[in-house]
């Protein structure tokens, strides 16, 4: 969390998003493309992780009649949201805090990208109840985060692969062995099987894997 009150990083944070997470607007597009299988013309939509604000504008860009509640721990992070969507953030209720932050709903469709990779197991599953919880019946739910093999040597070839291509994409820094062993440290990933099962523990149906770049996969599920 220290990380993300610090104006610097808030500052760089959407273009050093999008240097690091492989088709990051595509990945907002079919964020997008699979809530509205489900979600109506005037939906209310749950965003967690909001801060920044890149999914909550590619959302209202594509559907302009959704309204939002965006939740996010980071005032700094929601700041920084309301300012990147300009007009459309009159369409978005801010609150900071966590998943017992947001409103009881019920909500159309909610998503949650690059955000509970942060969290350890357990936090995760209730994240993710609370998130189900707030759904209306049959509603979709979108989560994306870093999700990759966590036994063996696995962990090192995908979090190399995930340097190399922040080091292709400009950013150098992560380049460097320190910054492969800090995530392997600090970050709580689950591999795939593992968080699909998680999705199903937290009472989502259906769990289908949509989206796969290097260390990130997405999934979506219906309460």
């Amino acid at each position: 969390m220290a990380s993300f009150c610090d104006p610097d990083i808030v500052s760089g944070y959407a273009a050093r998003t999008e240097q690091l997470v492989p088709g990051l607007r595509h990945l907002h597009k079919m964020t997008g493309l699979l809530l509205a299988e489900r979600a109506p013309a005037d939906a209310r939509v749950l965003v967690l992780g909001a801060g920044g604000g890149m999914e909550l504008k590619a959302l209202a860009e594509l559907q302009p009649e959704w309204r939002f509640d965006g939740i996010d721990p980071s005032a700094e992070m929601l700041q920084l949201a309301e300012t990147n969507l300009g007009s459309l953030a009159s369409r978005v209720t801010f609150q900071e805090g966590y998943i017992d932050k947001a409103p009881e709903g019920p909500f159309d469709a909610a998503t949650c990208l690059l955000t509970l990779h942060f969290l350890p197991r357990g936090e995760r599953l209730q994240t993710l109840r609370g998130i189900q919880r707030r759904l209306k019946p049959g509603a979709p739910f979108v989560a994306a985060h870093h999700s990759f093999p966590t036994q063996g040597a696995e962990p090192d070839k995908w979090l190399t692969r995930f340097a190399a291509f922040a080091s292709l994409s400009g950013v150098l820094a992560f380049q460097s062995e320190n910054n492969i062993r800090t995530m392997k440290e600090r970050l709580p990933v689950l591999s795939p099987e593992e968080d699909e099962a998680l999705l199903r523990e937290a009472g989502f149906s259906n769990v289908e894997l949509f989206y796969a770049g290097l260390t990130f996969k997405g999934w979506v599920g219906y309460k």
